[in-house]
């Protein structure tokens, strides 16, 4: 069996991107070349890499993750010996970052700006997704990194913590408890609850209802945080939410306001994860400082004592 560096990049863009176009496209050759490289893998090996669906790109069998967790570690070590050659050399490289899609209009821009500041060598591609999508990218190796909240994860990651954050209520500018400071659940479950319609968000928020023993009057759930702040500032119910968007308008230009809740809840936190058996390169390493630095700074912890 003779595998060249050459054939695993191949089908380490494949995963990536999804698709032997998109991959072929990104590494500027032939859609064939990746194909012809898959191909031979799957042959000295005698099983499918890939399960390839007509118009919906391909996905990777059960050997097929397996397979690219180790080509992933035999190209992250072929990298790290080159970095002995060159220990001045920028960090550099390609990386998958799954992120959830609430967090990811407001958080990750501003760190994919600050990267290429400082590193013109690193390209992440990024894979927005709900929280059941991110688990399964970590889980089947399509994501390296995760930058998302502390729900739908798999037991075998590592969760590097940014932030923690208290949930705070969502509500319509002109609504009765807009003026207070703050507002308690049982307020809350007075009103129409718009819920986000994302597996374990809206399971998570009746969650803290049910702590504090008080049923919501009405749910209604909607398709993405934004419709869910939509519906809030037009005065069809109130909301309750960890995101934190720095213009409190929505789409439509209606004010809303964010009001903490009195009641003594969870935090949840906001982090980074990857598979424990993921061999960080410098482009990894460097992209969780650079988010720990935004984190840092846009969303401090709160003081203590």
């Amino acid at each position: 069996m003779k595998l060249t560096f050459r054939q695993l990049n191949y089908a380490i863009a494949a995963a990536r991107y999804g698709s032997l176009t998109a991959a072929a496209d990104a590494l500027h050759i032939s859609q064939p070349s990746i194909s012809t490289a898959i191909t031979q893998i799957e042959e000295s090996f005698g099983r499918p890499l890939f399960v390839r669906q007509r118009g919906a790109g391909i996905s990777l069998t059960a050997f097929g993750q397996a397979f690219l967790a180790k080509a992933k570690e035999v190209i992250a070590n072929v990298e790290a010996l080159e970095a002995l050659a060159d220990e001045g050399a920028a960090p550099h490289g390609e990386f998958v970052l799954g992120c959830f899609e609430d967090l990811a209009p407001y958080c990750v821009p501003p760190i994919l700006a600050r990267l290429a500041q400082k590193y013109s060598g690193i390209n992440v591609i990024i894979r927005e997704a709900g929280f059941d999508d991110i688990g399964r990218y970590l889980d089947d190796g399509v994501a390296d990194l995760a930058l998302t909240y502390d729900l739908g994860l798999p037991t075998n990651v590592v969760r590097i913590v940014l932030c923690e954050l208290a949930p705070q209520a969502l509500l319509p500018a002109d609504h009765v408890l807009a003026s207070r400071s703050s507002v308690t659940m049982a307020e809350l479950a007075r009103e129409p609850i718009i819920l986000t319609d994302q597996a374990q968000s809206w399971q998570h928020m009746l969650e803290l209802f049910h702590m504090r023993d008080v049923r919501p009057l009405r749910a209604v759930r909607t398709g993405s945080f934004e419709l869910q702040r939509g519906m809030v500032a037009n005065g069809l119910g109130v909301a309750i939410a960890y995101s934190r968007p720095f213009a409190d308008f929505s789409y439509d230009g209606r004010p809303l306001v964010r009001k903490p809740i009195a009641d003594p809840l969870p935090l949840q936190r906001i982090l980074i994860a990857y598979p424990d058996k993921t061999l960080l390169t410098s482009a990894h390493n460097v992209f969780i400082e650079e988010a720990k630095t935004w984190f840092d700074e846009a969303w401090p912890a709160p003081a203590t004592g």
